[in-house]
This record gives C-alpha cells, structure tokens and sequence, in this order.
C-alpha cells in the first residue's frame, strides 16, 4: 500500500482541530488563535517530535509506523473509523479489530425479537451461532452449545451427515467451498487466534473432504447466498441469504428472507404455526 500524504497531512490538521485542549487533558489558555490543539501538543501526546509531526501535516514526512499511528489516534480521540482511515491513508493495513467474542449487542438481540415472521440468527467471526429467534429455530434447528465446535456451522456441515440431509445432493459442493472459503477469510482476519487455529485443526484432521478443499486456499466473503432448505414439515423453503455485518464486524445478522415469484411466504407462514416440535439440521 502506497503512502497518500496530501490526505495524511489534510486528516490530521482536521482532526487535530476538532479536539478541544480541556478533552485531551490540556489547559485552553486565553490566547489560542486556532481552534483545536497545536501541532506541538500534539507531538506531545503521542510521544514523538514536534518537528517529526509538522512534517507529517506538510506531507512531506516520512512513513509512520503502525505503531506511531496508533499513538497519533489516541491523541487525536479517533474514532475507531477513524482510525482504519488514519492507516490506510498511511500505506498501512489497519489493525484487527477487538473482537467481540460470544457477547451478543441488547440491540441485536432486540432486533431478533422483532422479526416474528422471518429467520433470522448472529453468528460469530468463525461461523458460531450466538442467537436465533424463534422463526429461525423452526427452519434450521436449535444448536448444540455442549462441545467446543457443536454450534459451528462448518463444524457441522463437514462432520454431521444429517445437517447435510437438510439440503438439496445436489448442491453440496457449492455449500462445501461456500463455507471452507468464507472460514479461510475469517482465519486470515483474526490473524494468530488460537481458537480459529484450533478449529481449523480440528477441520482437517476430521474431514478429508474439508482438508482437501483448504489446501486450494480459496477465499470468499459470504454476502448474499441463495439457498433451498428440505424442511421436513413444510417441504422445500427457498430462500435469500442475506448477510450484514454488525458495527464491531466479528459478528454477522443473518436473515433468511422470501425469493420474489416463489411459494416462500406461505410455507413460513405454515412453519409459525408448526413451531420448533420438528425442524431441519442448523447449517447455515
């Protein structure tokens, strides 16, 4: 990645003077001329020249480091969308994100409560399911939150041959590169986890088939997916797969929604009413 320096330099004197002295900790004095801090407040701050600094808002300074740039977003008061765009303008990837683990947001967790009508569940960076409503436990099945891998989708797919019933023969192939290239995004992500390390191990020395399709290190996000569910109640529930990230990014809201042109509302309607006594395998 390649340095921007005239929107490096142009960021930073922005920032710099959206922060007020008193929030970094600083007197205001009565005789500032500019608002915000002074460049050498802060190069104070973050620990480095003040020169080191002003050349860095001239753009004509050299490559920060990641480490520098993280001293510079905790003196400015960056966002952590900030921050990201701080390193990128740099020449840098930006940091991992925190992750948020197996701590479902209230709000996501109210937002499954509002959807009596359509599936909808969270899952975890590496495929973990952490919530469904009730819709969605009606159409996939509860999960097994007993052993270490029991709520892994990927897990599941490659290890359980009844998750595998739920879905059309046919289609099994693309499910399999589907979720072994959607893991491999999500491992490289969380670089040095030892929980994806872990599952991952796991993964191949249980699957060949798995182990097989890792070693072509395909990658893909999973965004939009269409999918057919053999429910074994209602029948075949054709469905969008809509996927969106929460703020923190290691989790994702799934929400399984009706094709246009197809018989879907109705058999979800009929599920509602069928409740949880029977269900297909969870797996996506």
């Amino acid at each position: 990645m390649t340095i921007d320096r005239p929107g490096l330099a142009d960021f930073l004197r922005r920032a710099r003077e959206r922060v007020r002295p008193q929030d970094a900790g600083l007197p205001a004095g009565p005789r500032r001329r500019t608002p915000g801090l002074r460049r050498e407040e802060v190069a104070q701050l973050a620990g480095m020249s003040a020169d080191y600094y002003t050349r860095l808002e001239q753009a004509r300074g050299p490559q920060p480091s990641p480490q520098m740039l993280a001293a510079l977003a905790r003196a400015l008061r960056l966002s952590a969308d900030e921050r990201d765009h701080l390193h990128l303008l740099a020449g840098h990837r930006p940091p991992v994100a925190r992750a948020s683990g197996d701590h479902v947001a209230p709000g996501l967790l109210h937002l499954l409560d509002q959807l009596p009508t359509t599936p909808a569940q969270i899952l975890g960076a590496l495929g973990d399911v952490l919530a469904q409503n009730a819709m969605a436990q009606s159409l996939l099945g509860g999960v097994c939150t007993v052993s270490e891998h029991g709520r892994n989708v990927v897990w599941r797919w490659f290890t359980d041959p009844a998750v595998r019933a739920a879905y059309p023969p046919e289609e099994h192939d693309h499910y399999n590169r589907l979720h072994t290239a959607d893991l491999r995004a999500a491992v490289t992500r969380r670089a040095n986890d030892p929980a994806a390390a872990r599952l991952v191990d796991r993964l191949r020395e249980a699957s060949p088939e798995f182990r097989a399709l890792w070693d072509l290190h395909e990658v893909a996000v999973r965004r939009h997916t269409r999918m057919r569910v053999l429910h074994p109640v209602v029948g075949p529930v054709d469905l969008d797969c809509q996927i969106l990230l929460a703020p923190e990014g290691d989790q994702r809201l799934v929400l399984y929604t009706p094709p246009p042109g197809t018989d879907t509302a109705d058999r979800l309607a009929l599920l509602r009413v069928v409740g949880t006594d029977q269900f297909a395998p969870a797996t996506e």
